[in-house]
């Protein structure tokens, strides 16, 4: 049986708490992998910690626990974040959005997320595969960007989420650094 969306968004609640940077890159990864691109064309696909800085002055955001390098953002922020890029992709201004987000629940606003990045929240399962004679290996199938994937075997130490995590991030940062 296979978990809810909304089971599979709060497991993200775990990787918390993040600073600004990495909400904006657990942010990344999530919208990353649902494949969404913003139709507003003044709107980055992915966040960036100076967005996320700019969204708390902006009142998208809720001001995270503490002030400066250490400030530190929640499971809530993430949704928000996340909520923020959904709409972006929608073709909704900033304007518009801080208006809805002012009126919507937290269950309601973890269920649109979760709705609409179901696909993604799904793509970290485990599929099977066999080999010759052993019996069905289990492998990890991390999704990083566009046409790359990460496949970690699950009995490998590196199978460990923190792990997973950190690889996709570390791949990510090596194609930006080579300009993609």
């Amino acid at each position: 049986m296979s978990e809810s969306p909304v089971g599979l968004l709060r497991t993200h609640a775990n990787n918390a708490p993040w600073n600004a940077r990495g909400l904006a890159s657990h942010a990344t990864a999530l919208v990353d992998a649902a494949g969404m691109r913003p139709t507003n064309a003044s709107a980055r696909a992915a966040p960036s910690a100076r967005a996320v800085r700019f969204y708390v002055a902006s009142g998208l955001l809720d001001r995270p626990e503490g002030a400066g390098t250490a400030a530190t953002y929640h499971y809530r922020h993430l949704l928000q974040l996340l909520e923020i890029k959904i709409r972006q992709r929608e073709g909704q201004t900033l304007d518009v959005i801080k208006r809805e987000m002012a009126s919507i629940t937290g269950d309601a606003l973890e269920r649109r997320i979760a709705q609409a990045l179901a696909p993604a929240l799904g793509a970290g399962t485990l599929a099977a595969v066999s080999h010759d004679n052993d019996g069905p290996v289990r492998w990890r199938r991390v999704p990083v960007t566009e046409g790359i994937e990460l496949h970690v075997r699950d009995d490998s130490p590196a199978a460990r989420d923190e792990s997973l995590t950190a690889m996709r991030e570390a791949v990510r940062a090596a194609l930006a650094r080579g300009g993609r």
